[in-house]
């Protein structure tokens, strides 16, 4: 018999708190004083209710409660004042305040502060009031529960006498009805009806209540539903034709039946005793439409399983092995660029569940040097690190036990990480993991510790160095400190070089927006480049002080920040949000987004720091074949969506498959400036475990968010599914066929009604969709009509939305949204497939920020059941002949666009080999025999499904495809030699060019020379001339002035002679130097061209070799199945002869069994024999298709010899004349100095 399912989603709620205490209550903005209110909490912990002398009754409802704490005396002199007047001084409040915070999303948050007569009553209201909040089971009730903290929440809403104003009313069902048809129902009701009535809370009972919502919303939905069930003979429902209905449509038919027996006539009569409300009938064993209404609206009719927001996963797998609820640049409330950072947002994301927080680390300006976060240089404002680590501390296991990781972009100096690391140390104490677990050390191939390992622990995610420098540093540290000196030490100070920073995570290279910010000069008051001025050189000498080290002492440290890179920003938004409140104005923002320039994290970090870093060790990503190799655990890599989703495009296997060993962290892509999110679902599809979201956008990526880590307790931890985790499986989360040991399904979804969806008189419509992997994602395609003017019950009675083929039921979720007719959401649900419950189901309504709204719900029908494919042909098409189909890389590119990625957000990345692609040769190009344009996805599906022969055949001939010589010069190692001949060429270029300007120069230098020394020749006889000419007169100089020309003119001519000869001379170094550069650049041309040659060949040979191997394996494992189906034939036939009823005695059976092994032997033998001569004939052709490829590659080979050879002759040609005129031009330049 089917149980009854409890759902205990109530939590013990205190006595005090159900009588309540007199509490005085103020808001500072807007300023409210409220003496003297009589403060309780509902038995079922729904609402804070409150009224005082003369005011309206008033709610807070709990659900919408984010935090209780101990709140601080008020500054503000009015609040003050009026506390004074009530008699209480500064020194009376202390103690005895208590901050409610609350809002409807994690951003627009309220602030209410109840004052208790001493700190006793207040101590003991914040722990009660703690113990309330949270009930995240509670935001799951049934509709009837839902009517019932509706009817509530007017009772407390009373006017100044205590009463319930009949206005109060109308307004729920304002938006269907006109005032005069609720004031009749009220009439009929016998309640006070008219517009300015009152009603006695004693009199408004939720019978009476829920009377007047069936006559103002009568159910005519269920009333139909009843009606075709008991076939409309009868106003009641038979014990069978409830039985009847509850296993055929309320119960799903792929549960097993032992788990989840089928409903009897006990249990139906059960549910007539509990929800028949008629004596008569229950007696009779019959149910009304009344008593059928309530059971739909009941607890047993939830639309996901309710033991699924329990915590019921294992928490004792690694880390590694859980999708992990992460939030992107906690700090910001809005945009990325000039907006507001907040401590608060640190306590609503963690209280909200998120166990993974992002903290972007500067260093602080004025004298305190206190460290800093904000969005770097985005024009955002900052907050203290030391406030932000006391909220995590206060928050951080509130809503969950479970570990905590603070994700550090790290841009301190040293001196200030040290800070940050004594201020984890301090603040968070024992929750801090300063070391890593005994059995779980951090070494290489060693799996991350689990969830439940790390209970009530904070992780830190920040750059490590390596082991050795950080001991050493840490030593010396230590001792410096022991000295009693402040400074830094100069051997912590140094640069890190060039490998240590590249082992560091580059995950700032893309972060664009999302990360840092613009360059100084672009965003900075001339008041701010002059302090930040003073700052540099304050950083200039540390910097210099820090040159005196030794060299052998700077290792394994970068280069400090500067200081600019931190002080900045604080001041530039400072004084910005003076004037605009955070915000930038819209006409210079477009600027100072183009003026953006990334700073990157610093990789120069303090070994004190570096020493808390354990589990979650960022490094820079190089492929999935190094990660794979190295098999480090703890390492993890940060990826911009862009960059992911061109890893999904090229390697979703080998991403799959890194995710089941180490971390990996999605954040948003630079274009983000309005804090928009990605789809995280792709990234799901993958195992990515930190899908990182704007938690402060509440927009259908934060709403997939929310509702699936919903399940197992809210405790932001989910289990992958067992295919995501185990390395014996493969799974590709593009994968369009179902997964092995995955049951595809179909889900329907009818939408019948809504009821309550809005106060106004709208037009509304319900959307459907499916979201999970590309194949399962269905978007915008399933909507109802729009029913105008109705927002109280709409009737859709739509066709049943079909999903056909839900591949992977356990990544898909569904999501249920209603829209106005503006197309402005009024309400959504996010429904995990995996918890689905099929039948007539009610599903309540959240916000966008997920928070449940009371009264709205959709009325559907939802049908489940195991997906029957329609046929094979599609599939042994595409296995047999891949090349009618798209690559893998556009596919998944195609497939992509379902879940609503555009193509221009993929990233263009390496395309590195797959692990499959490693087997057989090492770290060489090996190809396994299948290197083609499909992935390795398309060869694991090849290798699994085709069962006979024929089909064998296609697909053995398409895993040894014959390999072009293009797939040869494509592989990395061939690749790697063009590289390296290159660098050889462009170096032996290089020293070419440093001998011809030598040589240059050194000719430039002689012929300065020449020139020199006859320029001062000839001035000294001018000059003598000249001086003589000035003594003697010119007429008396005649003679000496015509032996002077005589001289001048021979001077002249010899010059031009010598000029000549070593020009000469100049340009037969020249042709010379050029013919011998020529002829060695040539000889490693040559080279080079015979090393690529010979490489192809041992290329081609050994991939010709592994297809060899690969053709044997294939014919093995062909062999052996045969062989097993043989035997499973075998046995099924004498089975079938054993249990034979024909057959009267042993004798006879055993001679049936003997005449059937005879003739099986004989068709078993015929069978291998042609299977033989097939291995036999495949292996002919393969070696026939090698010995052609081999033919080939060597006519390549001669034609590219035989190319070079030519072009050789014709260079040799050219150099030659380049020597010659390059010996005219080179020595030439030199000359221009020379005159007549």
């Amino acid at each position: 018999m089917t149980k009854s399912y409890e759902f205990n989603w109530q939590k013990h709620l205190p006595e005090f708190m159900q009588e309540g205490a007199s509490f005085d209550r103020f808001d500072e903005d807007p300023y409210i004083f409220e003496p003297n209110c009589q403060m309780k909490v509902d038995e079922y912990g729904f609402f804070i209710t409150w009224k005082s002398e003369g005011k309206e009754g008033q709610v807070l409802e709990c659900s919408l409660i984010n935090s209780i704490r101990v709140g601080a005396v008020p500054k503000d002199p009015k609040i003050l004042s009026s506390f004074e007047a009530t008699g209480k001084t500064e020194a009376d409040l202390e103690g005895c305040i208590i901050c409610i915070c609350s809002g409807t999303d994690l951003v627009n948050l309220n602030f209410m502060f109840l004052v208790a007569d001493n700190p006793d009553t207040a101590r003991k209201w914040i722990e009660g009031l703690r113990s309330v909040i949270h009930n995240f089971k509670a935001n799951n009730v049934c509709p009837m529960t839902c009517l019932k903290k509706h009817w509530m929440r007017m009772c407390f809403l009373t006017n100044v006498n205590g009463k319930i104003p009949v206005r109060g009313i109308t307004r729920t069902f304002a938006s269907g009805k006109t005032e005069k048809g609720i004031f009749q129902a009220l009439k009929d009701l016998g309640l006070p009806s008219g517009k300015n009535d009152e009603i006695e809370p004693s009199d408004f009972t939720f019978d009476i209540f829920y009377a007047l919502t069936q006559k103002i919303c009568p159910r005519t939905d269920i009333e139909e539903l009843f009606k075709k069930i008991n076939g409309n003979k009868t106003d009641y429902l038979t014990v069978d034709q409830l039985v009847s209905f509850l296993n055929e449509n309320q119960r799903d038919p792929r549960l097993n039946e032992i788990l989840f027996p089928f409903y009897d006539p006990k249990r139906a009569m059960q549910i007539i005793e509990k929800y028949e409300r008629d004596e008569e009938l229950k007696k009779k064993g019959r149910m009304s439409s009344d008593g059928f209404c309530r059971y739909l609206m009941s607890d047993e009719n939830a639309p996901v399983f309710l033991d699924r927001l329990e915590l019921y996963q294992e928490m004792d797998q690694p880390l590694a092995h859980y999708f992990i609820s992460s939030s992107h640049n906690t700090y910001l409330t809005g945009r990325q660029f000039g907006g507001k950072s907040s401590v608060e947002m640190y306590r609503q994301v963690l209280l909200s569940g998120c166990r993974c927080v992002e903290l972007d680390c500067w260093d602080g300006k004025g004298e305190d040097q206190e460290p800093i976060i904000t969005h770097g240089k985005a024009m955002c404002t900052d907050i203290l690190f030391k406030d932000v680590i006391q909220a995590i501390k206060e928050t951080a296991f509130v809503t969950s036990d479970y570990p905590v990781i603070l994700s550090f972009e790290n841009h301190c100096s040293k001196p200030q990480q040290y800070k940050m690391a004594k201020y984890c140390e301090e603040i968070f104490g024992e929750f801090l993991l300063k070391q890593p677990l005994e059995n779980y050390p951090i070494e290489p191939a060693r799996p991350l510790p689990s969830p439940n390992d790390l209970k009530r622990k904070i992780l830190i995610k920040n750059k490590r160095l390596k082991p050795e420098v950080e001991q050493k540093q840490l030593e010396a540290f230590k001792k410096h400190m022991e000295a009693g000196e402040t400074n830094t030490p100069a051997i912590i100070m140094g640069e890190e070089n060039e490998e240590e920073a590249d082992n560091g995570e580059k995950e700032a290279d893309d972060k664009d927006l999302n990360s840092e910010a613009p360059s100084l000069s672009e965003a900075t008051s001339e008041k701010d480049t002059n302090s930040l001025s003073q700052s540099s050189r304050k950083e200039e000498e540390r910097n210099n002080s820090i040159k005196k080290v030794p060299d052998d002492e700077v290792t394994e440290i970068s280069e400090p920040t500067e200081a600019t890179d931190a002080t900045d920003i604080s001041e530039a938004s400072d004084q910005d949000s003076n004037k605009k409140g955070g915000e930038v104005a819209e006409d210079s923002e477009e600027a100072l987004i183009a003026q953006y320039t990334y700073v990157g994290a610093t990789t120069n970090i303090h070994p004190y720091l570096s020493a808390m870093v354990n589990y979650a060790q960022p490094v820079k990503f190089q492929s999935f074949d190094v990660a794979e190799e190295r098999n480090i655990h703890h390492n993890m890599s940060s990826f911009n969506e862009s960059v992911g989703l061109g890893y999904l495009k090229t390697n979703a296997i080998e991403f799959v498959n890194y995710n089941k060993r180490q971390m990996s962290r999605i954040y948003p892509k630079g274009g983000r400036v309005d804090s928009s999110n990605y789809m995280p679902q792709i990234f799901w599809n993958a195992g990515c475990q930190m899908v990182s979201l704007n938690f402060q956008t509440p927009d259908l990526a934060m709403q997939l968010n929310q509702g699936k880590f919903e399940y197992n307790g809210s405790c932001g931890y989910l289990l992958k599914p067992d295919f995501m985790r185990r390395s014996d499986r493969m799974f590709d989360p593009f994968s369009e066929t179902p997964v092995d040991g995955v049951i595809a399904a179909t889900c329907s979804v009818q939408v019948f009604s809504g009821q309550f969806l809005s106060d106004k008189k709208i037009g509304t419509y319900v959307e459907v969709d499916m979201y999970g992997l590309p194949t399962d994602t269905i978007r915008k395609e399933f909507r109802t009509r729009m029913v105008m003017n109705n927002g109280l019950n709409p009737a859709y009675n739509e066709e049943p939305f079909v999903f056909r083929k839900v591949i992977l039921p356990d990544l898909a979720v569904l999501r249920i949204a209603v829209y106005d007719d503006n197309n402005k959401l009024i309400g959504q649900r996010i429904l995990p497939l995996d918890g689905l419950q099929a039948g007539y189901r009610h599903i309540s309504l959240r916000n966008e920020g997920n928070k449940p709204l009371s009264l709205p719900t959709i009325f559907c029908q939802i049908i489940l059941k195991t997906y029957v494919p329609d046929g094979f042909g599609a599939i042994v098409d595409a296995l047999s002949d891949p090349k009618k189909f798209l690559t893998i890389a556009e596919k998944r590119a195609d497939q992509m666009k379902a879940l609503g990625i555009d193509t221009n957000d993929i990233a263009d990345v390496p395309s590195g080999s797959s692990k499959n692609d490693k087997k057989g040769k090492g770290k060489g190009d090996t190809v396994k025999a299948s290197v083609t344009p499909q992935a390795s996805s398309d060869m694991g599906q090849t290798s699994n499904a085709a069962q006979n022969n024929t089909a064998e055949t296609k697909k053995d001939s398409a895993l040894v495809p014959n390999v072009s010589i293009d797939d040869l010069k494509q592989m990395k190692t061939y690749l790697k030699l063009i590289k390296k001949q290159q660098k050889e060429l462009n170096t032996l270029k290089k020293k070419h060019s440093k001998d011809q300007n030598v040589m240059q120069k050194a000719h430039c230098s002689q012929v300065d020379k020449l020139v020199s020394l006859h320029d001062k020749e000839k001035t000294t006889l001018e000059k003598l001339l000249e001086k003589a000419i000035k003594k003697r007169g010119e007429n008396n100089c005649q003679e000496l002035k015509k032996e002077t020309e005589d001289k001048i003119q021979t001077l002249v001519t010899d010059h031009k002679v010598k000029i000549k000869d070593i020009t000469a001379q100049h340009t037969k170094e020249w042709s010379e130097l050029i013919s011998s550069h020529s002829s060695e650049e040539q000889e490693m041309k040559d080279s080079h061209v015979t090393q690529q040659c010979e490489h192809l060949k041992k290329l081609l040979a050994g991939v010709q070799e592994q297809q060899t191997m690969q053709l044997k394996l294939i014919h093995e494992r062909q062999s052996k199945e045969m062989r097993a189906n043989q035997a499973k034939v075998s046995m099924e036939n004498s089975k079938a002869i054993s249990q034979d009823k024909t057959i009267k005695n042993k004798a006879e059976r055993e001679r049936r069994v003997r005449e059937l092994n005879s003739s099986n032997t004989k068709k078993f033998l015929d069978e291998r024999k042609r299977l033989a001569m097939k291995h036999q004939k495949e292996m002919e052709q393969l070696e026939k298709n090698q010995r052609e490829q081999l033919e080939k590659l060597e006519k390549f080979n001669e034609q590219l010899l035989k190319s070079h050879h030519a072009n050789k002759q014709v260079q040799g040609q050219g150099h030659a004349a380049d020597g010659e005129a390059g010996g005219g031009d080179g020595p030439q330049t030199c000359h221009s100095g020379v005159s007549d």
